[in-house]
């Protein structure tokens, strides 16, 4: 009787823990591991309290380096089989173009701004962190894009040769699931089947490892600040004025964008600014995409474009997310004393544009998304647990510039196209399901 209880009362604790909101124990955990850290460091407690937390921030590291590749495999090949060569036209080019080239930008600006701050410096490694791999010349970078063995590429951690195997493979089940021929059509939909399964499969992972992470963060966090002390608080606080003015550069780029295509900026920003507040608060671009489509009605764009711009938007179009990424690798690298090279710099760039197709509205998006570029590049992997710690806060700003671009690239590609927009002297359509409320789901 008593070891039914206590079996009870455990699987209660559980579901409590998993029931809680991610984003306050990774807050929790952040102030925690501060706190922690801080008190050792204080009363010199090192010499017992780091073997013991040590190893519960080494996990999360492997967790994180784990599932990289299998998600860059998965989320790779299906969301480019998302856009059909049929829809993939006029509209469906201009808008893809439109993604990657402003995704490039944004990370460009976080990578420029980091370089000039330098937000890590004078904060050290977290434990024993390794060093990262050397890193070959930017030709032999070129040619390994192209993999002679894409399973040597997966045991070698070459990340771009990986990327380049699942554009091709995506690429292909594309056309196959268009073609003609029933057979070939009928063993695309078998293979797309287990391409959406692996993916739910990788999901599934990544939210397995996500619980875990406020041990980790907590774990790490409390490693640094008992090496450092009060040191660590500085760099952290760098990095988010970083991306947080990075990100109001980016709107700025906005505004001169929607002004070259003589879109009314204050009637834009009047139907954005719900969600806009919205991806702020819930840091779910999925999520925001019921109060997103109810914004491009009342900008007066057709539903044949915003119908197909924001959901797409929502998988490819990460502006926020890439200027963190290239913030949070300058950050890495100042924390592990290495100085980005060129060639180092526009790998970012690149893996940035390209797991931004995969990795939109994953729980953990930029997190992932960072492990990537850090891999990339041979950065060691520990420096990411510190920014994990302040993910949340960073999520917000990020998720919120996402969506604006989302609405951004949706109203400019309409007025390019005729009778995309609805005439001023028409009335405004009456509010339909898109007035449902905003999953509650995290992640950009």
């Amino acid at each position: 009787m008593s070891t039914s209880t206590v079996t009870t009362d455990e699987r209660t604790l559980w579901r409590r823990y998993f029931d809680f909101p991610l984003i306050w124990k990774m807050v929790i955990a952040l102030v925690g591991g501060a706190a922690a850290g801080l008190a050792i460091n204080v009363f010199d407690a090192q010499s017992w309290a780091l073997p013991i937390l040590d190893p519960l921030g080494r996990l999360f590291l492997n967790l994180l380096q784990m599932v990289v590749f299998p998600l860059i495999v998965t989320t790779l090949i299906a969301g480019i089989t998302m856009v059909s060569p049929q829809r993939l036209g006029r509209i469906g080019m201009k808008v893809f173009v439109f993604y990657l080239v402003t995704s490039a930008f944004a990370i460009t600006i976080g990578l420029l701004i980091a370089l000039a701050i330098s937000p890590g410096t004078g904060l050290g490694m977290p434990g024993d962190g390794e060093d990262g791999a050397e890193v070959p010349a930017i030709s032999e970078t070129l040619l390994n894009i192209v993999p002679a063995n894409p399973f040597e590429a997966l045991v070698d951690g070459n990340v771009l040769g990986i990327m380049f195997v699942a554009v091709l493979f995506g690429l292909a089940l594309t056309f196959m699931l268009n073609s003609h021929e029933e057979r070939v059509a009928g063993l695309a939909l078998l293979l797309k089947r287990g391409v959406d399964g692996a993916v739910e499969l990788v999901f599934r992972v990544i939210r397995g490892v996500l619980e875990y992470a406020p041990v980790g963060v907590f774990a790490l966090i409390a490693l640094v600040m008992a090496e450092t002390g009060f040191e660590a608080i500085g760099p952290l606080l760098r990095l988010t004025g970083v991306v947080y003015g990075s990100i109001l550069i980016q709107i700025i780029v906005y505004v001169v964008l929607l002004m070259l295509f003589r879109v009314g900026i204050a009637h834009f920003f009047a139907a954005a600014k719900d969600p806009m507040l919205t991806a702020f608060v819930t840091r779910s671009s999925n999520g925001t995409l019921p109060v997103s489509s109810r914004a491009a009605e009342r900008m007066g764009v057709r539903e044949g474009v915003y119908g197909f711009t924001l959901p797409l938007g929502a998988t490819i179009n990460m502006d926020g997310t890439a200027i963190y990424v290239g913030a949070a690798t300058v950050f890495v690298a100042n924390v592990a004393g290495v100085e980005p090279t060129i060639g180092q710099l526009a790998t970012v760039v690149v893996v940035g544009v390209l797991a931004s197709i995969g990795t939109a509205g994953v729980p953990g998006a930029g997190l992932i998304m960072l492990s990537m570029a850090v891999t990339s590049v041979g950065l060691p992997m520990a420096p990411v647990a510190l920014v994990a710690g302040i993910d949340a806060i960073l999520d917000m700003a990020r998720t919120m510039c996402n969506v604006t671009g989302d609405l951004v690239a949706t109203r400019v590609i309409a007025g390019t196209e005729e009778g995309m927009v609805r005439d001023p002297d028409e009335s405004e359509p009456e509010p339909s399901a898109v007035m449902e409320e905003p999953s509650k789901e995290t992640g950009t």
